[in-house]
């Protein structure tokens, strides 16, 4: 789940791909019974590759996903990544713990997909996409479901809903910052 960060475990959005600007992110989250419905989209001005590596690099995912205080690669074997994560969730005066242990299947170049396999969230599954598109850019998406353990329902829906935009979003402003780095190094040649 090379990239599938907490924040991953917890983003949605539904507009489609035209109705976003350029580094527009966009994040809906829909309840159904116990579990949010997290959409996260966000149309990109940086080429897939480096997109791709943004979300599989673990070992530096705590420097720039908020929230997530460690990432470590506990496996691999071939297309398949088992990762460790610790962090927390904090809304207005709301804290929850997560740790988790997530398994991502990797299917270049486009898909990372990711589940819970043991953690303190009832349930965590979804994928991120990148989807090309004209002149160099990318639309980039994770999708999901994710159920914590007992938590008050309207909080923690909200809670949950905000750490996924507030990661999904650091994991956009990366992917940026090291787009921009690459055009620098682009220039000076």
């Amino acid at each position: 789940m090379r990239a599938l960060t907490l924040a991953a475990a917890v983003c949605v959005v539904l507009p489609s791909a035209r109705a976003l600007a350029e580094g527009d992110v966009s994040v809906e989250a829909t309840r159904h019974d116990d579990a949010l419905e997290v959409v996260c989209r966000a149309a990109l001005d940086a080429p897939p590759e480096l997109i791709w590596q943004t979300l599989t690099d673990y070992g530096h995912l705590a420097e720039f996903i908020p929230g997530l205080r460690s990432s470590k690669v506990v496996s691999q074997n071939g297309a398949v990544t088992v990762v460790e994560q610790a962090g927390e969730a904090r809304f207005l005066f709301f804290t929850y713990p997560i740790e988790v242990t997530v398994v991502s299947t990797e299917r270049p170049p486009h898909l990372i997909e990711a589940r819970l396999l043991k953690g303190n969230l009832k349930r965590m599954d979804g994928a991120y996409r990148i989807a090309p598109q004209a002149g160099g850019r990318a639309l980039l998406s994770w999708t999901g479901v994710v159920e914590a353990e007992s938590m008050p329902p309207l909080i923690g829906e909200m809670l949950m809903r905000s750490i996924i935009e507030d990661q999904f979003r650091g994991m956009v402003r990366e992917i940026e910052r090291r787009n921009v780095l690459r055009r620098e190094r682009e220039v000076r040649k």
